[in-house]
């Protein structure tokens, strides 16, 4: 195959598209069981390994903080002398666009509705399941999902940017394989990282068309079928193609800086029409309420009843994110380096966190302020009835609807395509041993490959079948990513030691340079003395 339009590593690439491949043949020719098949293997897995997947996620957060606090926090990604190579501005657009921006506009308004309504304790429908509804959505999108990105992108841009390493998942483990990395076992821990990320972002890619299909229908009416949903992927993973073709520099920086863009137009629109004062208001009080019961919330596993909540919602964001992690974090280490250990999990952690807050407040927040205060429940019972139409039934309340709509629409196409470009950008370097500029036509087949799983998917079984292959994936990459953690702490062990010698070292050439100044300069004080001295006679 000529490197002119594939550069591929072969014990990578061939054995991920055989169980691509296989994945879909099995699927569409099964047909309408493999929905109930996918709704009684996603049960098995979350009642089975979801406690493994809250108490991990919880050990990530933990450890990322650690490490901003520590003494690794002062080690820089490619090494003391490095420089950021984006502004700060456009670094946080990256992550924000890249990291969940299509499963905030799905889920944004969706998902405070449906735990007010339906909440995993009490009753429904009150203030206090309000607050509590906004305490689960926060933890679901917060603190807990960065640190898994986090970590994921700070160990593969390290061992990159400082080891000079391939930008792959297989150079994590380093420190831990050796050599062995460029052997089977680093194929094996590629060719999962390929399928998470593959299957992660079918995901955000299926249900951003379900939300554009529901846009459509509300705007006209053009029912939201699930060929439509399909004809919409076709179409966005063209655009999406063409902005792979175009790189980073022009088509994911430029996407990403106008995604938040608009999104913050909407967000504005919604400031001033909308509930204004209680979005500030509740903005503060739901950080609040979420800070002071994180550690409860978090760790809460359902072991005391059997409804699976938490499978459909947590263990499910969890796998989510953890599928999604290669991607995300291969991508914002791509965009990370110059920045330091502290500044980069601050950064990762903090910022896109509170923004989501701010977001989810305005936007699910006032939905359910709505709802309280209208003495119905049409609102959230629209929003239940299908979640894919929840952001447009929630701009209906206000002034412009059809221009809002518009515009939500557009939104999620273009965090459709952001997604889908970056997406493909990670997938390609896996598949080419860790390159980062492989040809053109590798990049244009991946885009497309990630287009036609999502439509499969959504033939096939539609929402859950989605979420079934986010956990099936997530499940094995939990584990290499619990092992990613050791090995990046022993890499950062291994720096730190290097750069401490190097600062004794130079702090002994620095006091021998001042000592031999010092002796210098006393014999030629004692020189000059002589000269001027006549009853020297050592002269």
């Amino acid at each position: 195959m000529s490197k002119k339009y594939f550069d591929i590593h072969k014990p990578v690439f061939w054995p991920a598209i055989g169980l691509i491949v296989l994945f879909i043949s099995v699927t569409l020719i099964v047909g309408d069981p493999m929905e109930e098949f996918f709704g009684v293997f996603k049960d098995w897995i979350t009642d089975k390994t979801g406690w493994i997947f809250i108490i991990t996620v919880n050990a990530f957060v933990i450890f990322c903080i650690y490490l901003a606090f520590s003494k690794y926090g002062s080690i820089r990604l490619g090494g003391k002398d490095a420089e950021p190579e984006f502004t700060t501005a456009a670094w946080f657009a990256m992550l924000f666009s890249a990291g969940m921006g299509i499963g905030l506009l799905f889920w944004g308004v969706a998902e405070p509705v449906f735990h007010y309504r339906s909440p995993p304790f009490g009753e429904g429908g009150t203030v206090q399941a309000a607050e509590k509804a906004m305490n689960y959505t926060f933890m679901h999108w917060g603190f807990h999902a960065w640190a898994i990105y986090a970590l994921v992108a700070l160990s593969l841009g390290f061992f990159a940017f400082n080891k000079g390493l391939p930008l792959t998942i297989r150079s994590v483990f380093y420190p831990i394989l050796g050599d062995k990395i460029y052997g089977w076992i680093g194929d094996v821990i590629d060719v999962f990282a390929v399928l998470a990320t593959l299957f992660g972002l079918a995901t955000s890619l299926g249900l951003g068309v379900k939300q554009v299909g529901a846009g459509i229908a509300f705007l006209t009416d053009i029912e939201n079928t699930v060929w439509l949903q399909v004809g919409l992927i076709a179409g966005i993973t063209l655009i999406a193609t063409l902005s792979v073709v175009a790189g980073v520099e022009k088509g994911v920086k430029v996407l990403s800086e106008w995604n938040i863009r608009i999104a913050a137009t909407l967000l504005v629109f919604i400031l001033i029409v909308g509930p204004t004062i209680f979005i500030f208001r509740s903005t503060i009080q739901n950080i609040g309420n979420y800070l002071s019961s994180i550690v409860e919330v978090a760790t809460w596993t359902e072991a005391y009843r059997d409804k699976g909540w938490q499978g459909d919602w947590t263990v499910f964001y969890w796998a989510w994110w953890i599928s999604w992690s290669p991607f995300v974090g291969m991508f914002i280490a791509r965009v990370s380096k110059g920045r330091t250990v502290r500044e980069f999990v601050t950064g990762v952690l903090l910022i896109p966190s509170f923004l989501t807050f701010f977001w989810l407040s305005a936007m699910g927040g006032s939905a359910i302020f709505l709802d309280l205060h209208s003495g119905t429940s049409v609102l959230s019972d629209n929003i239940i009835q299908d979640e894919a139409t929840a952001l447009f039934v929630f701009l209906n309340e206000f002034p412009f609807t059809t221009i809002g709509s518009i515009v939500g629409i557009i939104l999620i196409a273009s965090f459709f395509v952001t997604s889908s470009d970056s997406g493909s950008l990670v997938i390609d370097s896996i598949t080419a041993g860790g390159k980062l500029d492989a040809p053109v036509a590798q990049r244009i087949f991946w885009a497309n490959a990630e287009g036609a799983v999502a439509a499969v998917l959504l033939i096939g079984g539609g929402l859950t079948a989605l979420q079934t292959a986010t956990i099936t994936t997530g499940l094995p990459f939990l584990f290499i990513l619990l092992v990613m953690a050791y090995s990046l702490r022993k890499g950062l062990q291994q720096e730190y030691a290097q750069q401490e010698v190097l600062k004794q070292e130079k702090s002994r050439k620095d006091y021998e340079s001042k000592l031999a100044d010092v002796v210098w300069k006393n014999v030629q004080k004692r020189n000059q003395e002589k000269k001027s001295d006549p009853s020297d006679k050592t002269k």
